[in-house]
């Protein structure tokens, strides 16, 4: 359902499109299918063609989905659906892994009743001297069929629509384009590795998008709600071109809730409209005045609520005072040394309980390396305070070993085994099979079980080191490989019952007091959410059991991002010492280190990346007016 959308001439001044918010990704793909399926039928009954131009990509998967779903059980008919993708690698052959002909066979033509002769898509593996003609053709073709009546769009973390990098021109046409780096960086992942990332690509242009006579734009998570808040609020410009939009009459952008957060109206609401005051909006509000004017809380007047919309708020106190020592006090009691619960302590303005003293916990790691790049000082904190601590690691995190890192793991247990004379028949036809494809594996193939099987072998060794230097006994350690995951490829399969059943079945042996898992929604591949999923469904499944009556779920954030200052509801600080251990901890992942496969456009290492995170947290405090901490972790309580 749309949770929030304002009417437009409430958030003129801000957004210059029309914008539509979901609670998820889910509703927003089932009502954009639902319009694409309303649009085919009124051309069925017209006797028409209904042209559509299509995009590729994580984000309009489950659109296609849906699609897919209402042929095969609504007996939606694609017959008379014609087909115009947006783009494609240069120079990639349509039956390349990464191509988009093969992404669109498989995530939607294959499955419907369109005519492939109807299917267009740019040929990557067209000749140079062609390209220009190809291109031509290309947009001859969408004109003879009276141009695209539906274009279905993404977004480029760098505003890109299409592969139309910044720099476009508005009235640029299908082309071979240069890719942009943060385009080939985001590509990595489907590509084994940067080097492996084309170059160029064809790419629909600008101006032909434009010609469309109806625009959907896309865009789900975190990690793109700066450059939407660019494309719907900012000027138009080049260096965004999304913002081509805002000059089309029949454009929407369609956001989940996480794409949405930098919006004004989400981000300080206030501004846009009436709020009611409860008390997470006012921390949200308060917190915001504070850093963006750069007072600590305890120094803001009724000057500064009264020239920034928050009057309103300023009315209800009475004195700025009176709002400033509530948030402060409220802020100040997240902060806390004891992640299990003080002992003998007060735990009335704690985040946490201090009885029992001693408690059970279950940290749940997506990958073997999350939950000491997370939570490191925690974990190492629930340790030293005598709590019974578990680690459950989800997956086997085998797609992000480097080929040549399984190469030296495997040289080094056959020149072992042949030293000593250790003949073990079983493991050596797995190393043997794994080596042999190693040797004739090309970029971006799928691996074989057998070398999945030597990466996971390195992930769980590294896994146990880091285990064993926090103090974490080895029967507390556990091991789940969640089916999902363990695909050979960066596309995995949906969760299901049988990663339920793991997940609640662990759970329900451990009887947890505290639960830690990863809420990091914008994790570029998507493992940790769906791994959250699974955790969520397990507790749903398990609530009404007497021990998880007394259990209390906590979600930390990746080395990608952490949670917005208001909505932290236990902070642990941490030294310079337990900075450094936790480094020590990070490093123990040593095919993560040196050249990690999945880098993404941060080309810090993960503990650079979890050490300046922490520092920016204990900033943030300090900014508001709070004590000074070297770094800090940050929780935010999930009710189930």
């Amino acid at each position: 359902m749309i949770t929030d959308i304002l009417n437009l001439a409430q958030t003129i001044s801000f957004e210059k499109v029309p914008v539509s918010i979901y609670e998820s990704a889910a509703g927003a793909s089932k009502a954009v299918a639902d319009e694409i399926a309303t649009l085919i039928k009124a051309k069925q009954r017209k006797g028409e063609k209904a042209v559509l131009g299509l995009a590729t990509g994580a984000t309009p998967k489950k659109v296609y989905a849906e699609l897919i779903r209402m042929h095969q059980q609504e007996r939606l008919s694609f017959y008379n659906v014609i087909a115009f993708n947006l783009d494609e690698y240069y120079s990639l052959q349509p039956e390349a892994l990464q191509s988009y002909r093969r992404f669109m066979e498989e995530n939607l033509f294959n499955h419907i009743d369109i005519d492939k002769n109807n299917c267009f898509i740019p040929h990557g593996g067209t000749p140079a001297e062609m390209i220009k003609l190809h291109c031509e053709e290309y947009e001859k073709k969408i004109e003879e069929c009276g141009r695209l009546d539906f274009q279905l769009l993404g977004i480029g973390r760098n505003g890109h629509i299409g592969f139309n990098e910044p720099g476009s021109h508005q009235n640029s046409v299908t082309r071979l384009i240069t890719l942009d780096n943060i385009t080939r960086l985001d590509a990595a992942y489907e590509f084994g590795n940067l080097a492996n990332v084309p170059r160029k690509a064809i790419t629909m242009g600008v101006g032909t998008i434009l010609k469309s006579k109806r625009i959907v734009l896309l865009a789900w998570g975190e990690r793109k709600a700066g450059v939407i808040k660019q494309a719907v609020e900012g000027p138009v410009t080049e260096f965004i071109p999304a913002s081509y939009l805002q000059g089309h009459y029949n454009v929407e952008f369609v956001l989940d809730e996480n794409a949405a957060a930098e919006l004004t109206r989400k981000k300080t609401p206030w501004l846009t409209d009436e709020v009611e005051w409860s008390n997470g909006m006012i921390k949200k509000a308060v917190t915001h005045l504070s850093l963006n004017l750069n007072k600590p809380i305890l120094k803001l007047t009724n000057n500064d609520y009264n020239e920034n919309g928050l009057s309103s708020l300023l009315a209800l106190y009475g004195q700025a005072y009176d709002i400033n020592i509530e948030v402060f006090n409220q802020l100040q009691r997240t902060i806390t040394g004891w992640p299990g619960g003080k002992p003998n302590a007060d735990d009335s303005k704690r985040p946490e309980r201090a009885n029992p003293a001693k408690k059970r916990v279950l940290i749940f790691s997506p990958h073997p390396d999350d939950d000491i790049i997370s939570m490191g000082g925690t974990f190492q904190r629930l340790v030293d305070q005598g709590h019974e601590v578990h680690v459950a690691y989800q997956t086997s995190g085998n797609i992000a070993v480097a080929d040549d890192e399984a190469w030296r793991f495997i040289e080094f247990v056959k020149d072992y085994n042949n030293q000593f004379g250790i003949v073990n028949t079983e493991s050596d036809k797995i190393y043997n099979e794994a080596l042999s494809f190693l040797k004739i594996k090309k970029n971006g193939e799928k691996d074989t079980s057998a070398l999945r099987r030597v990466k996971g072998i390195i992930r769980r060794g590294e896994a146990k080191n880091t285990c064993r230097f926090v103090g974490i006994p080895q029967e507390q350690v556990h091991f789940l490989n969640l089916p999902f995951y363990e695909t050979g490829l960066v596309e995995k399969s949906p969760i299901g019952e049988a990663d339920f059943k793991i997940i609640t079945d662990l759970i329900e042996q451990i009887k947890p007091l505290q639960i830690y898992a990863a809420g990091d929604l914008a994790d570029p591949h998507g493992t940790h959410k769906v791994c959250l999923d699974g955790v969520f469904e397990a507790v749903q499944r398990l609530k009404q059991k007497d021990f998880m009556k007394d259990c209390w779920l906590w979600l930390y954030k990746g080395a990608w991002a952490e949670w917005d200052i208001d909505l932290i509801e236990m902070a642990v600080p941490m030294s310079p010492d337990q900075v450094l251990k936790k480094r020590y901890g990070i490093f123990k992942h040593q095919s993560q280190k040196d050249g990690v496969v999945f880098q993404g456009s941060d080309s810090r290492e993960f503990w650079q990346r979890a050490e300046e995170r922490n520092w920016a947290t204990a900033a943030v405090y300090n900014k508001l007016g709070l004590a000074e901490y070297e770094a800090m972790e940050a929780f935010v309580r999930w009710h189930y």
